[in-house]
C-alpha cells in the first residue's frame, strides 16, 4: 500500500499535558499499539508540545516505533533572527515527520492568515516533512459556502508548496472544534468531496490525504470511511484506550 492510499490517524496534546504526562502517555500508547500488526497498516502520528519533542523522539526511537513524531507549529524560515520561534530544519533534525500548521487557534489567537499558513506549509515540505494543514469554515451552514471558504485556504497553501510534495489536509470546521459532537457525517462527506474536486487538489502530482478533525473520536470513522482518509484527534484522543480504540476502528473500517 502506498502512502497516498494509506489511512492516517493521530492526535495533538496541545498544551494539556505536563512533561511527565507526555512521557507516561507515550509509553502507555506504545505498549497498547504493540498489539497491532507491525508495521501497522495505517500511519499513526503523535504531536506533543515543543518542550517534549526531544524526549518523545527518544522514546519512539528506543521502542523502534513506526509512530510519526509531529510538531504543533513551525516558523516559515529555516534560520534567522526570530526570537522564540522554532526552525523547521531543527524539527527535521529532531526526527519530526509531520507538522501542524494553520490551526483555527493559531488564526484566531495569533492572527495567522492564509499567507502565513502557506509559507509555513512550504517550509515544512521544503525540509522533507509533511505539512498537516488545518482548514475549516467558521460558521455552520451551506455545504457550498463551506467549500468556497476552505478553497481560499487550500489554494493559498497549494500555490506555495511544491507540487510533488505530500500534503495532509485536516478538515476541522471551526464551529465543531471543542463541541460535544463532531459535524454531521453528511456535511463532512459532502465538504470533503468538494475539496477533492478542487483543481488545486485533484491536479497535484503529490499525495493529498484528507482527514477529519473537530471533536473527532471513537465511533466516528466507520461513518466517514467512504470519503475521508483518517482522523485528527484532540481531547478525545488524550485517553490512551480511547485513542487506540479509534486507531483500530480506522484499521477495520
Amino acid at each position: 500500500m502506498t502512502t497516498s492510499n494509506r489511512r492516517l490517524i493521530g492526535l495533538s496534546s496541545k498544551m494539556y499535558f505536563s512533561l511527565d504526562k507526555t512521557s507516561t502517555y507515550t509509553s502507555a500508547l506504545l505498549t497498547a499499539l504493540s498489539s497491532l500488526p507491525s508495521p501497522p497498516p495505517v500511519d499513526i502520528f503523535l504531536i506533543p508540545d515543543f518542550v517534549t519533542l526531544v524526549p518523545t523522539a527518544q522514546q519512539l526511537k528506543e521502542a523502534g516505533s513506526d509512530v510519526w513524531l509531529g510538531a504543533q507549529d513551525t516558523h516559515w524560515e529555516d534560520h534567522g533572527a526570530y526570537t522564540g520561534e522554532v526552525s523547521p530544519s531543527v524539527l527535521r533534525d529532531v526526527g519530526v515527520k509531520i507538522v501542524e500548521v494553520g490551526h483555527a487557534e493559531r488564526r484566531r489567537l495569533f492572527g495567522e492568515d492564509d499567507d502565513i499558513t502557506a509559507k509555513k506549509a512550504a517550509a515544512v515540505a521544503r525540509n522533507g516533512m509533511v505539512p498537516l494543514v488545518c482548514i475549516g469554515e467558521k460558521t455552520e451552514g451551506d455545504i457550498r459556502v463551506a467549500v468556497d471558504e476552505v478553497q481560499v485556504q487550500i489554494d493559498a497553501v497549494m500555490s506555495a508548496v511544491d507540487d510533488a510534495a505530500e500534503v495532509v489536509l485536516a478538515y476541522e470546521p471551526v464551529w465543531a472544534i471543542g463541541a460535544s459532537q463532531p459535524a454531521g457525517e453528511e456535511h463532512i462527506l459532502n465538504v470533503v468531496a468538494g475539496i477533492r474536486n478542487l483543481d488545486s487538489v485533484k491536479n497535484r502530482r503529490g499525495s493529498t490525504r484528507i482527514v477529519y478533525g473537530g471533536s473527532a473520536g471513537p465511533g466516528l470513522f466507520e461513518r466517514l470511511s467512504s470519503g475521508v482518509d483518517g482522523l485528527f484527534l484532540g481531547r478525545f484522543g488524550h485517553d490512551v484506550a480511547q485513542f487506540v480504540r479509534t486507531v483500530k476502528e480506522v484499521i477495520d473500517a
